[in-house]
């Protein structure tokens, strides 16, 4: 008989995934992590029974977190990537050789560690030498420090799972401004508009962070493993606009999969039911 991956997405509506082969499974101080190979997404991540990322698509979800605000901050050279121990996200940072420093912060050392065994294609840059892995509460990290950031990227799980609800609160939100450059751009993950228990935490984010940033709105991508395939990214500034015009020269021979410029202006236009949660 056959293993399969089970996760309720919505009341009555399930993801199901054929597990080839479990590749790891351990708990560590905060949660269970799980490694298994599947047919059609390739290896999968998934963090105390929730999928965290696949092979397959996880490019998506990692070029739209870090490309959309990179290509309109002026200057970016310091970054700041919180959670995302995976290291996509910071993959996706170094490819930029205007970076001169990324203080990468994930409070389960575990993630990473696993990951550099298990999703080799992914973690691949963690050992960059402009990166700074801290394994450390992001939350205590963003509290105390006295770094000045020009991106600050928030790549976290579900509110619900592990330790990241309290990289949702406007306290935290509050840190990071405080930290952020005046040109600079703060990105989360923000959860599915479509699902209504998904959409209530998007809605609850959206709010907490307009109380904070002047400049706050989301925007959006299309990954096929997450809840519904719609999914919302937040952003927020103290001066720039998600409608800036792309900095010259600043894509040029980075090769994505997903992002493009034509993507980036419109993954702004929110299809209505959005607008109106965000309201």
């Amino acid at each position: 008989m056959s293993d399969w991956h089970f996760e309720e997405q919505s009341e009555g509506v399930d993801l199901r995934i054929e597990k080839e082969k479990i590749l790891y499974f351990g708990e560590s101080e905060f949660q269970n992590i799980e490694i298994f190979e599947s047919k059609t997404f390739g290896k999968i991540m998934v963090i105390d029974g929730y999928l965290m990322l696949t092979e397959k698509d996880e490019f998506i979800y990692h070029e739209m977190m870090v490309h959309v605000p990179m290509s309109i901050i002026a200057n970016p050279e310091n970054v700041l990537v919180i959670g995302g121990g995976d290291g996509g996200s910071v993959r996706e940072v170094v490819k930029h050789d205007c970076v001169k420093k990324v203080d990468f912060v994930e409070i389960d050392g575990d993630v990473i560690d696993v990951s550099k065994e298990y999703l080799p294609s992914i973690s691949c840059s963690i050992d960059d030498p402009r990166v700074n892995t801290l394994v450390e509460d992001g939350i205590k990290f963003v509290a105390e420090t006295k770094e000045k950031y020009d991106l600050i990227i928030v790549d976290s799980t579900d509110p619900y799972i592990g330790p990241g609800e309290g990289l949702f609160t406007s306290e935290f939100y509050k840190n990071c401004n405080d930290i952020l450059n005046e040109g600079g751009i703060l990105v989360n993950q923000h959860e599915s508009p479509y699902y209504e228990n998904d959409a209530k935490v998007a809605q609850k984010m959206h709010k907490t962070m307009r109380e904070v940033f002047p400049i706050c709105t989301v925007y959006q991508a299309f990954i096929p493993t997450y809840p519904s395939g719609h999914w919302l990214f937040g952003f927020a500034s103290k001066t720039v606009k998600p409608e800036s015009d792309p900095i010259k020269g600043r894509m040029d021979g980075i090769v994505t999969k997903y992002f493009n410029e034509e993507v980036r202006k419109a993954s702004f236009a929110l299809p209505n039911y959005v607008k109106e949660l965000l309201k």
